[in-house]
């Protein structure tokens, strides 16, 4: 495997220790990387480390420190922070089992592969998975990595697993200091059940191949034709700052049928525009009578 570890250790179930290696699931998107440039003279801007009253300083004389009160520091180095001693920095004991459904989503934070470390350990990584995978639980424990300490995930994934951080309690904010201006009044049946047929029309499978970033298009092809001296007029391209959807005040009933194809013509009976024809032609037949009438 080309990729480095993330974490290398043991998982611990009981008195069963499995080694395994860890590797980010994910990676960063393509985005695009701006330097703040000095205009007159087009030179990048540099940051330099410095201390007031004293200048520039080298590299190799800073420090980490705690502020335990105004202006006075607590300085440790590397070493002495890399000596703090933490069984979870080799070990992932798995100390709790739970149904994935009763941890809410917004507490997952990012996913790591685990694979086991060696052939020694593939027979007792493939228990653990196979058993976790029967009883559709996961299982929690506590990891540290990178100078901090995770509570963390663990559940069975295709041939391996997933292990995921989490987030603490004290790291969500409560969700009702934010809801609790939203009505509790039950919405109107018909724009509900309109709105579930627009949602059941437009489900599918998730493919994340469909979805790419177009912020970061957008900002490459503005590059290009900076680059080719092309001028940016951005009142014409985004429409002078008008809503592209027309008037604020949506009604939110035809917006829905328009959005599943329905218009509120395509709903009236036909028998109504049917009945209408005849007074057209007995209307148009009366001036003829009367011109009749007139000449006898």
């Amino acid at each position: 495997m080309a990729a480095r570890p993330y974490w290398k250790g043991q998982i611990r179930l009981a008195l069963v220790s499995i080694p395994v290696e860890i590797y980010s699931a994910t990676r960063s998107g393509a985005t695009i990387a701006f330097n703040q440039i000095h205009e007159p003279s087009g030179k990048r801007i540099k940051y330099e480390k410095v201390v007031p009253g004293i200048g520039p300083v080298d590299v190799d004389e800073v420090v980490k420190g705690f502020e335990y009160s105004k202006g006075e520091y607590v300085l440790l180095d590397e070493k002495e922070i890399e000596g703090v001693k933490l069984e979870s920095k080799k070990t992932l004991e798995l100390t709790q089992f739970v149904d994935a459904q009763d941890i809410d989503m917004i507490y997952f934070e990012k996913p790591y592969y685990v694979v086991p470390a060696d052939d020694l350990a593939e027979e007792a990584f493939i228990v653990l998975r196979e058993a976790l995978r029967r009883s559709r639980k996961i299982g929690l424990g506590q990891l540290a990595m990178r100078g901090r300490e995770y509570v963390v995930s663990v559940k069975a994934c295709g041939r391996g697993m997933v292990m995921e951080t989490l987030r603490y309690a004290d790291e969500v904010n409560k969700a009702s200091s934010y809801f609790r201006d939203i009505g509790d009044a039950d919405p109107d049946e018909e724009l509900l059940d309109l709105a579930t047929t627009l949602i059941d029309k437009k489900t599918g499978k998730f493919d994340a191949s469909e979805f790419h970033d177009r912020y970061v298009d957008a900002l490459k092809a503005l590059i290009e034709r900076k680059k080719k001296g092309k001028t940016l007029n951005i009142d014409s391209e985004d429409g002078g700052g008008k809503d592209p959807r027309g008037s604020n005040v949506v009604d939110l009933m035809a917006a829905l049928k328009n959005s599943l194809g329905k218009s509120d013509t395509a709903k009236k009976p036909a028998g109504k525009t049917a009945a209408k024809a005849p007074a057209k032609k007995a209307a148009t037949k009366a001036p003829a009578k009367a011109a009749a009438r007139k000449r006898a």
